[in-house]
């Protein structure tokens, strides 16, 4: 079969034995150490479609239970997989179906204000209780900033606000900051309760701004914490300080120009921005099929190399540039293990086949960090050089004493 000729391409280290139905065993061994992993075939005709598609058909097979994992999880079958494409394994089917994605990747990002609202509400405005089951306390639902990687959850988002507020350099109370994709609230009230700062948050999803919206008001923040379902482009007034945590993914290669100009826009002469998103290493590529179809339609993780030139554009100086590396798979490897916990009582707020997509979501997402080397930027902008202090000494000083403060004068921001 040709799923046969794909995966001796493909498996160079480690083990993979297929089950078929028909008591066929095959087995693809590779010549270094790795992973070992049995898989169980339930259809074969699923296993011909993967070898014609596989950045599509496979999750989908998976999700139709064509296939299970014979003493083991989704994610040790990934594992093998994405160790062995991280080391350059490729069959020639692979490489056509990456070519062509390329070529269409501007049409698959290309999205304007009708678009990004329908791609939004397909994954963020799914039922509240689903994420409450995995996420922490505050629905924190971006890269956390892990000191060790020994941190729990809870302590890691809270560490990742601390971090964002330092390099926004919150110097003095009633600054006035514009939060671009604001999520469930949590950075929002953070900076107004722990920073005394004025936000304005904006989203397009209707399930997020219903909830943060209640949760200023809930915590007596609403005359300084407001929620707007509006679209970056619409943003006409000026703020002293700009964050946008987890939503530059979906912008889209053809709209940077446009986002940039926004932020330089509305910036504040003496402003400063923050920008926190997914990169990729190895320079301009595709979003996964499946991840694009199921998960993030709309969605794609840029190379810096793309980023860089309509900031330049823009006229925004780069002021800092961190790269977080493992941060984001020691984040979902702790969403993926709350998900399991709690997989019963989401099988029940959706179905068995959500579950299997989402569990193949949380795992390959965490092993692209792992194996693939995707990393999350955080790109600090302002209109001029002394908008920030000299050195980045001033970072690690806020976010020293903002623990400090944390620890003897606990402000909790939960709904």
């Amino acid at each position: 079969m040709m799923i046969e000729r794909v995966l001796r391409d493909v498996v160079s280290a480690g083990r993979l034995e297929l089950l078929w139905p028909d008591g066929r065993r095959s087995d693809f061994a590779g010549r270094d150490p790795g992973p070992s992993v049995r898989v169980r075939v339930l259809d074969a005709a699923a296993m011909r479609r993967i070898a014609l598609h596989p950045s599509l058909r496979f999750g989908e097979a998976w999700m139709d239970r064509a296939f299970e994992v014979e003493g083991g999880s989704i994610y040790d079958l990934l594992d093998l997989l994405m160790l062995n494409l991280a080391r350059g394994a490729r069959s020639p089917m692979l490489s056509w179906l990456d070519r062509l994605g390329l070529w269409l990747r501007r049409l698959q990002q290309h999205n304007p204000v009708w678009r990004a609202k329908r791609n939004v509400a397909h994954h963020y405005d799914l039922s509240g209780r689903l994420y409450a089951l995995f996420l922490d306390r505050d629905r924190q639902y971006s890269c956390a900033y892990f000191r060790t990687g020994d941190e729990t959850l809870e302590e890691a988002q809270a560490a990742k606000k601390r971090h964002i507020a330092a390099k926004l350099v919150l110097n003095r109370p009633g600054l006035r900051v514009l939060d671009i994709g604001s999520g469930w609230g949590g950075l929002a009230l953070t900076l107004a309760t722990e920073y005394g700062a004025d936000v304005t948050g904006i989203t397009l999803s209707e399930e997020q701004h219903r909830e943060a919206t209640a949760r200023a008001a809930a915590a007596g923040l609403a005359d300084r914490v407001r929620f707007r379902l509006q679209d970056y482009r619409d943003v006409t007034e000026t703020y002293d300080r700009i964050v946008s945590v987890g939503m530059f993914e979906h912008v889209g290669v053809p709209h940077y120009d446009a986002f940039f100009r926004m932020v330089a826009r509305s910036l504040a002469p003496d402003g400063v921005a923050l920008i926190h998103a997914i990169g990729r290493p190895e320079g301009p590529g595709i979003t996964n099929a499946w991840l694009r179809k199921y998960i993030f339609p709309g969605g794609y993780s840029p190379a810096l190399s793309e980023v860089l030139p309509p900031i330049e554009r823009s006229g925004l100086l780069l002021t800092d540039l961190e790269i977080l590396r493992l941060h984001y798979a020691y984040t979902l490897r702790h969403w993926r293990e709350r998900f399991l916990r709690n997989r019963d009582a989401i099988a029940a707020l959706y179905d068995e086949r959500f579950c299997r997509m989402w569990e193949f979501y949380l795992a390959a997402c965490e092993l692209a960090f792992r194996h693939q080397s995707h990393f999350v930027w955080q790109a600090q902008l302002a209109h001029r050089q002394d908008a920030v202090p000299l050195t980045r000494d001033y970072i690690t000083h806020a976010d020293e004493a903002a623990e400090v403060r944390r620890d003897v004068s606990p402000v909790s921001t939960d709904a």
